[in-house]
């Protein structure tokens, strides 16, 4: 207990200046204090009653006295440690240095951070300091007793035992009466430390249709490996890794063609969402590539697997069950969601160990479509990387005056001028989409409307869109922009994409005012506004771009929207995969964060509006906070990881 070390070195202090008071001309009186300790044996109020025992009671003392410092000192380095450091960017079997991802304190167990962990340990630790030092004085106020004789040393070191040895006491009957407060210390420590539970061995189920499956088990990857030091993990492609047949060995390229026809996405969606297709669909693929996944799993002979893909819940399942009786042990199988407003049905295998969803809607389609038990659903929020919780962490709220102040800094250091609004305008990893449309109607409708802005868009691997950017005439774009509220008005679009989506009604109160306003011909201002435009590239450090942003445009991925939702960012979305993501959209309307719209001309009205009202842009924020889980991937890993240790230690047995 880290408040008996302080008393018993306070005792010792008190002992030593007794020595110190003996007077220089009894130098061998002095000599006599020393070795009474000897004789007597001191050591808790007790005597020695031989030389002999006097000598090796010495040797313990001394050597209680140097586990008393060591104590000491660990307890005080473990409250002044600078916090551990870890690079959110993994690959397989480990961290890569050579990334330049965003690099953040160590926060375990998804609820308090280090810091705040670290704050709490030291405040309570101070308060017991405080009345130990109370005592320490009223117990010294008298002046301490100074030997004359031999007869009078000998009292004065039993007066100074018996102080000691009350102090003992009382410390003692202190922690009796306060056990909680020990126990809350003990608590704060587990959790900003790493679990002592081993490393494991983890094989993750994927494939690269899209980017958010990979970043899903990425982000998950970086918090086994931080609560669980040595783990290794490998991600497997089924239908790139294994000899398969058509049609599995052209997925990969069947879903860029899809995905850029949303007529043939939409077809081939909604005809595969049906039970008789999935059927089919198992029963094929167990007769074609059951045997290669069970080979491909076997080599890999993993402690855990966690399928992060719809097409991965069903053979592969089969085929852990076959490798698991194989080698007589248990290996659990987990789904992890990567979609967030609706899902393939292939997703929902009932059989599974565990499922991890990230809302409400997806909740009802797996005990609808899957039939998965309540019992087997853990309600997450969606994975994403732990540099957006580490920033959630250090702003906050934004609304506030603390995440105001943390986002100028951000934007300080990204070279974003702090005094101005900022949307971050994105479409992907590949810069698709009608980016180039969107910002030049961005810069016309805020320059028009006199609105101080910065509009940062990510271009991704689009190098001629970024260099197009960088030349382009913006006083040409400002003439040619043509101005009607007109659309502001009408949500028929968004009507016929989902019966569910809503614009909100504070939105759209904001967009009435704004249309008034513009009938009126007050929508042009006598300034012009002072529009900036920075293109970027493939950007690696997205957190602190979203932080920065007041206002992100951007197309309807899961992933994009979890992130922004874990920063309390206000979302436009602008386009969708039908099916996949429509419910994705929704997730955005209902939850009043955001708006979806396709045509960039009423984008960069609406988006004009929203910036001049900084109430709505609160409101919204604080919606879309309510959302975010910023620690979803840490709080899966901490549940994976322990279920699986369970299972570890059963096996052994």
């Amino acid at each position: 207990m880290r408040s008996s070390t302080f008393i018993l070195s306070a005792a010792s202090v008190l002992t030593a200046a007794a020595a110190a008071n003996v007077p220089a001309e009894r130098h061998a009186m002095h000599n006599s204090f020393i070795d009474s300790q000897h004789l007597w044996g001191i050591r808790g109020g007790e005597a020695s009653s031989s030389p002999q025992g006097s000598s090796a009671h010495d040797g313990a003392a001394a050597a209680a006295k140097n586990e008393r410092l060591t104590t000491t000192k660990k307890s005080q380095s473990s409250l002044t440690s600078p916090t551990s450091k870890i690079l959110d960017s993994v690959h397989a079997g480990g961290a890569s240095p050579e990334d330049t991802a965003f690099i953040g304190s160590a926060n375990s167990n998804a609820l308090p951070s280090l810091q705040r962990s670290q704050k709490t340990l030291v405040d309570k630790t101070t308060q017991q300091r405080d009345v130990t030092n109370n005592n320490i004085r009223s117990s010294s106020e008298a002046p301490l007793p100074v030997a004359t004789n031999q007869q009078n040393l000998a009292e004065a070191v039993e007066e100074m035992m018996a102080q000691r040895k009350q102090l003992e006491m009382e410390i003692e009957r202190s922690s009796e009466q306060h056990p909680q407060d020990e126990q809350n210390n003990n608590d704060d420590d587990m959790s900003t430390t790493p679990t002592k539970k081993g490393p494991l061995k983890i094989l993750f189920l994927s494939s690269d249709t899209g980017g958010g499956h990979r970043a899903s088990a990425e982000a998950l990857a970086n918090q086994f490996q931080r609560l669980y030091p040595g783990t290794t993990y490998d991600l497997l492609d089924i239908w790139s890794d294994i000899d398969s047949s058509w049609p599995y060995n052209s997925i990969k390229d069947a879903y860029k063609s899809m995905s850029a026809s949303p007529w043939k996405w939409r077809t081939l969606y909604h005809v595969s969402n049906t039970a008789v297709y999935a059927k089919f669909a198992d029963l094929h693929s167990y007769y074609m590539n059951e045997g290669m996944i069970r080979e491909k799993i076997e080599e890999y002979n993993p402690d855990v697997v966690v399928s992060v893909h719809p097409t991965m819940n069903y053979i592969p399942l089969f085929s852990i069950r076959k490798v698991a009786e194989k080698f007589d042990k248990e290996i659990p199988f987990f789904t992890v969601v990567t979609d967030f407003g609706s899902g393939h049905c292939t997703w929902f295998n009932k059989d599974v160990d565990r499922m991890y969803l990230a809302s409400e809607p997806i909740k009802a389609i797996a005990q609808k479509r899957g039939g998965v038990p309540d019992e087997k659903i853990v309600m997450s929020g969606l994975p994403i990387r732990y540099d957006f919780a580490a920033q959630a962490d250090a702003m906050g709220d934004r609304t506030t005056d603390e995440g105001k102040a943390h986002q100028q800094k951000i934007r300080e250091e990204l070279n974003i001028d702090p005094n101005k609004k900022m949307i971050l305008v994105m479409g992907g990893g590949e810069g698709v989409g009608s980016l180039s449309s969107i910002v030049n109607e961005l810069y016309a409708k805020l320059r028009t409307q006199g609105v101080d802005a910065t509009i940062c868009v990510v271009c991704g691997r689009n190098e001629q869109l970024k260099g197009d950017l960088e030349t382009r005439c913006w006083d040409t774009v400002v003439s040619q922009s043509l101005n009607s509220y007109a659309s502001l008005k009408s949500r028929v679009v968004t009507k016929l994409l989902s019966a569910h989506a809503s614009r909100s009604r504070r939105i759209q109160a904001a967009l009435d005012r704004a249309a008034a306003k513009a009938a009126k011909g007050r929508d042009v201002a006598e300034v012009p506004g002072n529009v900036d435009v920075i293109p970027l590239g493939f950007v690696k450090n997205m957190a602190e771009y979203m932080v920065a942003a007041d206002v992100l445009v951007s197309k309807a991925g899961p992933g994009t929207i979890a992130e922004a939702a874990a920063v309390g960012l206000p979302i436009m979305v602008t386009s969708h995969l039908p099916g996949q993501e429509a419910g994705n959209v929704d997730i955005v309307l209902d939850g009043g964060f955001g708006d979806y719209c396709e045509d960039p001309e009423t984008i960069a009205l609406e988006i004009a509006c929203w910036l001049q009202d900084s109430q709505l842009l609160d409101v919204m924020s604080k919606k879309a906070q309510a959302v975010g889980h910023p620690h979803a991937a840490e709080e899966i890993a901490q549940d994976i990881g322990d279920t699986t240790h369970d299972l570890m230690e059963k096996n052994k047995k």
